[in-house]
């Protein structure tokens, strides 16, 4: 029984489209990790690709089609080549494949050694045409931030309150190296305290000691992240947002950042 492709026939109109594809599709994916092994997660993928001004839609089931030949091994080279593979079987000159998932680590509290694992929100973008392809990384990380000027005015303690430092990056190359691992510490590093899964009584004494020790506001924390990536060659471009859920305000606190890589003898962004 023969049926019709009702996407693959003409369109007379004239009107070139963008971006047409799938969103919210959540799937079972393996996830690399820096030390190359494989971790299960679920991840919410948009897939698009664009479609010419003389085709009248895109073929729905080859996005899926396409997520299931290659969610097993999903990194930062293999997510570029997924999408190539995408813009060959729809026959398009733009693709582009984006997820969301959660991504696990293992820490250890600093002074009971107890082990537990920390859930990060992380995203993965690519963009492929027939002459260019870019891969964007995200993270966003909690953390403890404790107010400098809170601990400068204040008798006893200061204020502190959760922060959240957000982290997107372009790379330059996907096999760059560069991966979730990395930016999470970075974040983690630019607060006055990692949070963690499991603290024992001796654990949560030195956090909070320790994060009293190391006040920032957000714009410390802002400027920590783009001075320990700006130089990185593996990074083309990069973004930075930290928002503080305010303990004694009624408001967030917030503070973002620009940067491009400084390339020899150039200017940095």
């Amino acid at each position: 029984m023969s049926l019709a492709d009702v996407q693959a026939f003409p369109d007379s109109r004239g009107v070139d489209l963008e971006e047409v594809g799938v969103g919210g599709l959540r799937y079972p994916v393996l996830v690399s990790d820096r030390q190359g092994n494989k971790r299960d997660t679920v991840a919410t993928f948009n897939m698009s690709v664009d479609v010419a001004r003389d085709v009248k839609g895109a073929h729905l089931s080859r996005f899926v089609e396409v997520l299931h030949d290659w969610r097993d091994q999903l990194g930062a080279a293999s997510l570029l080549q997924m999408a190539d593979d995408l813009r060959t079987r729809m026959g398009s000159g733009r693709a582009s494949v984006a997820a969301t998932f959660v991504y696990f680590l293992e820490r250890q509290a600093p002074v009971s050694g107890a082990t537990s694992f920390m859930d990060y929100t992380c995203t993965a973008e690519s963009v492929v045409t027939a002459n260019t392809s870019i891969v964007r990384l995200g993270v966003e990380v909690s953390v403890t931030s404790v107010c400098p000027c809170s601990k400068a005015i204040s008798d006893r303690g200061a204020h502190n309150q959760r922060g959240r430092v957000t982290i997107e990056v372009e790379l330059a190359d996907p096999d760059g190296g560069l991966w979730f691992d990395e930016l999470i510490d970075v974040a983690e590093e630019s607060g006055s305290s990692p949070l963690y899964a499991l603290l024992k009584r001796p654990d949560e004494r030195f956090v909070t000691m320790s994060a009293y020790d190391n006040p920032v506001f957000v714009e410390d924390m802002a400027r920590a992240v783009v001075v320990a990536f700006r130089a990185d060659s593996r990074i083309t471009r990069g973004r930075v947002q930290v928002v503080n859920d305010e303990s004694i305000h009624n408001h967030d606190a917030f503070a973002r950042a620009n940067w491009t890589h400084a390339r020899p003898g150039g200017r940095r962004g």
